[in-house]
């Protein structure tokens, strides 16, 4: 991560920076924290030490340009003539590469709605040759993959490019979450290939009650949600969550063909080992889910004190970590993690006697960050 590390100065010389917002202090430490803005909010930490002081951008800003951040550091330095003794903000030549149209972010599935005759949804598509496969084949359809390993999405998206596939859109995000904001009786089929089996942690499992509750209430009546692996406690396991559901039915096969195989199941299939399809499929539509969320605050009542351990429910968490006291003002910054514990916000909280909001983002609209939000404004109002 690009930083800086400078000779010592008066940080009182930040409030001279006009995209300064937010400038605090860690009670009983040698930790400061300053807030950026120039195209993206950005918070900043500056460790002191004795001969040397360290700016490097706050755990909040994980996911952030790294040239943005490049630019922020060397125009801060610029401007408070800091005399730098080290660094790693040399800003490439080049212009970074922009970001493909075919990879979306979650905001994109907020209110989703699509003009192709079909959707198809495929969790976890490894190295991408199914969902490639079936795009090509089905140009009336639209595919959306959703992947969490960024190296098969890399992949996956230059071969989109590559062939030009238009009817291909890419999520890197948690499968979970994303079922729970699309709209009921939207998707025509849910492809779910050889996931992790998690045998020994069953919890972290793709599959489990209320992810097929959802997957039958976002497909169309009549359609179906594939399950393919080699697992057999997977398989077992599969067969009595497949039969919860009332106005469903499932089948299973064993060892059947299918137009495009991973180069896994090829191995697998060398080594003998049985290859289970559990088929569940929805026979009622679903009424429409109304999701009314928003994450705005009451002006809190307390502001003093904080818990110091996790706040732990059955499908969300809270945890509040370090708070930052202005050196100007009432206002204050606290760094939270709250939210699923499959995939967690990790906000910093604004705070003064008029406002209060989360920075450099608002959190993602899933049910767990919503529950998570209610929870800390409780927390906040005492």
């Amino acid at each position: 991560m690009p930083h800086i590390k400078v000779k010592p100065f008066d940080t009182a010389k930040l409030k001279e920076l006009n995209n300064l917002k937010f400038h605090g202090a860690l009670e009983g430490s040698n930790q400061e924290l300053f807030m950026l803005e120039d195209k993206e909010v950005m918070f900043f930490d500056l460790i002191k030490r004795d001969k040397e002081y360290l700016i490097k951008p706050n755990k909040s800003a994980k996911g952030a340009q790294t040239e943005l951040i490049k630019h922020l550091l060397n125009s801060l330095a610029k401007e408070l003539e800091l005399e730098i003794l080290l660094s790693n903000t040399n800003v490439k030549a080049k212009e970074p590469k922009e970001k493909s149209i075919y990879l979306k972010s979650i905001e994109d599935f907020y209110n989703f709605k699509s003009d192709f005759k079909k959707i198809k949804l495929e969790v976890g598509f490894g190295s991408g040759r199914h969902l490639l496969y079936r795009a090509e084949q089905e140009s009336d359809t639209l595919f959306i993959g959703i992947e969490i390993h960024t190296p098969s999405i890399n992949q996956t998206l230059k071969h989109i490019e590559l062939n030009g596939l238009d009817n291909v859109i890419i999520l890197n995000y948690d499968a979970r979450l994303l079922l729970e904001m699309l709209p009921s009786n939207i998707l025509d089929k849910i492809y779910v290939h050889f996931p992790v089996p998690w045998d020994k942690k069953p919890h972290r499992r793709v599959i489990s009650k209320k992810f097929v509750n959802e997957s039958a209430r976002v497909l169309k009546k009549g359609s179906s949600l594939e399950l393919r692996t080699d697992s057999d406690k997977y398989y077992a396991y599969a067969l009595e969550v497949f039969s919860l559901p009332k106005q469903s039915k499932f089948k299973v096969e064993k060892n059947i063909d299918i137009e495009v195989r991973s180069k896994y199941e090829d191995r697998w299939r060398r080594m003998n080992k049985d290859i289970y399809t559990l088929t569940f499929e929805s026979l009622e539509e679903s009424k429409e889910k109304l999701l009314d969320i928003d994450f705005n605050f009451n002006t809190p009542k307390n502001r003093t004190k904080f818990p110091k351990d996790s706040i732990v429910r059955d499908d969300f968490f809270v945890h509040f970590g370090r708070v930052y006291n202005s050196l100007n003002d009432d206002s204050k910054v606290v760094e939270t993690s709250f939210g699923s514990f499959t995939m967690p916000e990790k906000k910093m909280l604004f705070i003064s006697s008029s406002a209060c909001r989360y920075y450099p983002t608002t959190p993602v609209k899933s049910i767990a960050n919503f529950k998570a939000h209610n929870l800390i404004k409780e927390v906040l109002n005492g």
